[in-house]
């Protein structure tokens, strides 16, 4: 992986200044059997050949083969987008019809570089019924095909983080940037922080003022907290409808992608439209999902197993052990799940995925978000279990439960050339909480930051450098022409980056909002650290994206997806956990001091019950607030629609009659008036009398006539009264 300066500290390479005209790559495993490999790669080219797409291949590194994919014809490629405008506008995504001439459609509407992409990387994967190559990288007859990448924009990339080095605040010119480049997924994602670090500064400020002048477990500060939290979550709720409208991607969650690995049951007809299409009895697929239940259990027993395992092993060590190398053995429990949680989350998330699959979901967007509510809850358990241990475990119940923990030192004195190992009396640690809670808030992020930036950085170098000694110099740079050398290489180093997945970015926004507002009672510079946190973390994402990864896929979103629900969740628990965390220690920074005798049951439940309907209190208020004011993104929506309207009346009905007439005047009304009238009489004469229903409207002509038999009546009837 090329570092940041070698990329763009000389701006004269020329290898990223183009990209060759190239929209993607392919690389290509060579299979060890010659036949295999030439069946392979010959039935690869003839797929990408038969979809109107242009190949060139050249050598990758020592065991595969890289394919350089261009569309062969432009014309073909608008009409393709073009095709995929005309669908956003039949499923309700845009509201104005793409104009009839195709020319002066993209005169008005220029082709995005995501669009492109994204039409190109369609034509590529989509199922061949569709219109596809139907490659589907790893899988089946393309196990072969490593992966499928488009190559950065360097001019772009180097501008980006330019700029992005300088500003405090992104404005919305970049994020519209961010989404031609790389797509509105990845675009909501960067909108997401941008908004969350803006909001960040309230609490921030509070939370300083707080630690002076409360301290920790302030009611005030909970409630506060809590009404922040509502606050951000209905915001952001109408912040993303506003960016999907402005984006013209609002509804586009409904055009979904079908799922390759998906497996129908039958076929039946569709009862909208009539055609076949393959189902999946629902019923077969709630069964499956019924084992999300045990699923979630069993990641509690065995997460929970190994936190209070090692939980028991700290206090134990760190609280009554007082014998020889104390200092060295209480690291023991972080090592222990330093070296267990990854092992363990990586097992975890495997059968998250597994499982999701049995589901067998028919697209690919309904499949992701069943995979990020079971990542969500594995992330709940491992971030979270340790605070809720010591809150709710260790503070009311420690001197219950220390007794237990002489199993410890039975083994360490079986273990150990000493009769007796050395204890001291056991006392809860009130500074516990928060000591977990700066852990969490400062060292965590810190090394986070490490293991997402310098990490991959450094084991990537030594990789190469191993790679270098072993193969003594690539032996496919001697295929290269000269003038193509430079840009081989660049592009084989890209080819070994890492796929850069948007759900990594938010699974970590995320639980480090749960840490906001289920915890932050406990220390209030918590929004300190994650405000300082986050504006390095817009600008490291940025470069995980330019440097440390392949360039994304640039999807479409019209929200932030499934992470909604997961920051809705984690607003209300969180009312509910403050809440109990101020009952049990406003009083006294030990809280019930190891002893649950001295917690009164039915004054936890009633505050959690009485943050609650505050909470939801709240949360109605606010909705109804921001709902009673306007956003440019529905604004323009709104004139998008009129506009559309009045189109419509004026081809259906004519310019002339969807004018706004005259207003009336009474010679003009007078004159219609009387030539109508004699005009209906003269019909009537003619055909010898009338119906008592054209009678009726012969009686008075005209307005004058009208008046002076209404102003006679009045007369009569004012005399009569008299």
């Amino acid at each position: 992986m090329s570092s940041l300066r070698s990329l763009y500290s000389n701006g004269d390479r020329p290898e990223l200044k183009t990209n060759m005209n190239v929209d993607y790559v392919i690389q290509y495993k060579i299979p060890k059997d010659r036949a295999e490999a030439e069946a392979g790669f010959t039935q690869l080219i003839e797929a990408l050949t038969r979809v109107g797409l242009a190949t060139e291949v050249r050598s990758g590194d020592e065991s595969s083969l890289l394919v350089f994919v261009k569309v062969a014809s432009e014309k073909y490629l608008t009409n393709h987008i073009y095709r995929e405008r005309v669908q956003d506008w039949l499923y309700g995504v845009r509201i104005n019809a793409p104009d009839k001439d195709v020319g002066k459609e993209f005169t008005n509407h220029s082709i995005s570089e995501a669009e492109r992409l994204r039409t190109v990387y369609l034509l590529i994967t989509k199922p061949k019924n569709e219109g596809g190559a139907g490659i589907t990288p790893k899988i089946g007859q393309w196990k072969y095909v490593i992966s499928i990448f488009p190559l950065h924009n360097h001019a772009f990339n180097r501008q980006w983080i330019q700029q992005w080095s300088t500003k405090y605040f992104l404005s919305e010119q970049d994020l519209d940037q961010i989404r031609d480049k790389f797509g509105e997924s990845v675009a909501f994602y960067f909108a997401f922080v941008q908004s969350y670090f803006a909001f960040l500064l309230f609490p921030a400020a509070f939370g300083f003022g707080a630690w002076l002048i409360l301290g920790r477990y302030s009611s005030f500060y909970a409630f506060v907290n809590s009404l922040w939290s509502v606050i951000f979550f209905e915001w952001w709720k109408k912040k993303e409808v506003d960016l999907a409208v402005q984006w013209g991607v609002r509804g586009v969650s409904r055009i979904q992608r079908p799922r390759t690995q998906f497996k129908w049951d039958h076929e039946e007809a569709d009862a909208v439209t009539g055609e076949a299409v393959k189902v999946y009895p629902p019923v077969k697929r709630l069964q499956t999902q019924l084992l999300q239940i045990p699923f979630a259990l069993g990641c509690l027993a065995i997460l929970g197993a190994l936190y209070v395992f090692c939980f028991s092993i700290e206090i134990f060590l760190s609280e009554i052990y007082n014998g020889p190398f104390k200092a060295y053995l209480t690291f023991t429990p972080t090592l222990i799940l330093t070296g267990a949680i990854p092992t363990l989350s990586t097992i975890l998330s495997g059968f998250a995925e597994k499982l999701t699959d049995m589901e067998n979901y028919e697209t690919i967007d309904a499949h992701h978000a069943a995979l990020v509510r079971k990542i969500f809850i594995i992330n709940f358990i491992t971030s979270y279990t340790p605070l809720f241990l010591s809150a709710f475990v260790y503070m009311p119940f420690g001197n219950l439960l220390v007794p237990y923990l002489d199993i410890f030192r039975m083994t360490a004195e079986k273990l150990s050339s000493e009769k007796s190992v050395t204890t001291q009396d056991f006392r809860i640690n009130p500074n516990r909480l928060k000591t977990q809670m700066i852990y969490f808030t400062v060292t965590a992020q810190i090394v986070n930051f490490a293991l997402e930036v310098v990490v991959p950085y450094v084991k990537r170098k030594a990789f190469k450098e191993v790679e270098k000694v072993q193969s003594k110099g690539k032996a496919s740079a001697d295929n290269d022409v000269q003038e193509e050398h430079a840009f081989l290489e660049r592009v084989r180093n890209e080819a070994e980056l890492d796929i850069y997945d948007v759900t990594g970015d938010y699974r970590e926004m995320v639980v480090q909002f749960g840490y906001l507002s289920l915890f932050s009672v406990i220390w209030p510079l918590t929004p300190v650290c994650f405000l300082i946190n986050n504006w390095f973390e817009l600008r490291s994402d940025a470069l995980k994206i330019a440097v440390s990864s392949q360039r994304p896929i640039p999807w479409r979103a019209d929200s932030i997806g499934p992470w909604l629900n997961a920051l809705g969740f984690l607003s209300w628990f969180g009312s509910l956990v403050s809440s109990a965390i101020v009952y049990l220690f406003s009083g006294d920074a030990e809280g019930p001091g190891g002893d649950p005798s001295n917690i009164a049951g039915w004054g936890l439940l009633l505050s959690m019950l009485l943050s609650e309907h505050v909470y939801l209190a709240a949360q109605f208020a606010v909705r109804y607030a921001l709902s009673q004011i306007d956003s440019p993104g529905l604004q323009k929506e709104r004139a998008e629609r009129f506009a559309m309207r009045k189109q419509l009346l004026e081809e259906s009905l004519g310019p002339d009659v969807t004018e706004k007439p005259l207003p009336p005047t009474p010679q003009a009304g007078e004159k219609i008036t009387r030539e109508s009238l004699e005009e209906e009489a003269r019909k009537i004469s003619a055909h010898g009398g009338g119906t008592p229903e054209q009678l009726f409207w012969l009686r008075q002509q005209g307005m004058d006539e009208t008046i002076q038999i209404g102003r006679r009546l009045i007369s009569q009837t004012k005399a009569a009264k008299n």
